[in-house]
């Protein structure tokens, strides 16, 4: 049985700052239509991220075999070799000549709140990888990329009947309401957080009900509050695993996805693989950056065992 997966979203670097204040206490009221701010941040840390790249590394802790897919710039020797040293197949990461490889720019302040900008450089061009390129592959997930890439890929995975993962994530914004009915009525599976669920109902007209029915499988993540199962008109709530400590939880969500696509690849129950990514969250949650935590495949199986019973994987 082959556990390769198609991961076709975006490849990023995260550099996140740290200012030793609160943004409030700079930002008037009455000046924000000439807000002209330089924050002092002494600490800053680069992180490997994007969708992509976070889903794959996780999906490589439980044995799977990530192939991510996605252009990349000139700059992205430190994550590819970051990749190799984990096992990642990079073979469909293209690098764009003369471009940088998306990069998402955050500043932080000690109330956690966030001011961002995020480039997408390299990634802009990523239809260009068609999902063959990845060969045979046991199961997929369109993620987060340019919108070209997200519509091209989906279709691809469908052509191809590869059962997929639809996860529109952030970029939901660059679709109307029609061209998100045609993604998702590609998609056997879709999952979204609560507020992006209510997003696509929004820009649908849909109610979440009537979206479950266009999908085998319709799955929403609510955080701390664990996720829900929509299947074969029932529900199914999948408790959250408490963490050992909470410190960042960027890149939970895509830990999740890891727990889908093991479940996808080996045939199993999409609940089983919400189980294992409500584990990877959990572990992914007590460690800063998203591709840090460096658990064995033992102790996952461990912590799933001690709260969901046998290890079905």
């Amino acid at each position: 049985m082959t556990l390769r997966a198609a991961i076709a979203a975006s490849m990023a670097y995260d550099t996140i700052m740290v200012f030793e204040g609160q943004f409030t206490d700079h930002i008037l009221p009455d000046q924000i239509h000439k807000i002209n701010l330089s924050f002092l941040s002494p600490r800053m840390r680069r992180e490997y991220g994007g969708c992509a790249g976070n889903i794959a590394y996780n999906y490589k802790l439980v044995g799977g075999e990530p192939v991510p897919i996605g252009m990349v710039g000139d700059d992205f020797g430190p994550y590819l070799e970051h990749c190799r040293r984990w096992g990642i197949d990079a073979s469909c990461l293209v690098a764009a000549a003369d471009s940088y490889t998306a990069q998402c720019f955050i500043v932080t302040d000690l109330h956690n709140n966030q001011l961002a900008g995020f480039h997408p450089g390299a990634m802009s061009l990523s239809a260009r990888i068609p999902v063959a390129q990845a060969g045979a592959v046991a199961c997929g997930l369109v993620g987060p990329d340019a919108k070209d890439a997200m519509q091209l890929h989906a279709r691809q995975m469908a052509d191809a009947k590869i059962p997929f993962v639809l996860d529109p994530g952030q970029n939901i914004v660059l679709f109307s309401g029609p061209e998100l009915l045609e993604l998702i009525e590609l998609a056997p599976v879709l999952v979204c957080n609560d507020y992006e669920a209510e997003l696509v109902a929004d820009k649908t007209g849909l109610t979440l009900a009537q979206l479950a029915r266009r999908v085998d499988t319709l799955i929403v993540t609510r955080g701390g509050e664990g996720s829900v199962i929509h299947h074969g008109g029932e529900q199914q709530a999948v408790p959250v695993v408490p963490a050992a400590e909470v410190r960042d939880p960027t890149g939970c969500g895509d830990a999740y996805r890891a727990g889908l696509l093991l479940a996808l690849a080996k045939g199993l129950p999409l609940l089983a693989g919400a189980q294992l990514g409500s584990v990877l969250g959990s572990i992914k949650i007590a460690v800063q950056g998203c591709q840090n935590h460096q658990p064995t495949l033992a102790q996952i199986r461990s912590v799933y065992e001690s709260h969901y019973g046998a290890w079905p994987f």
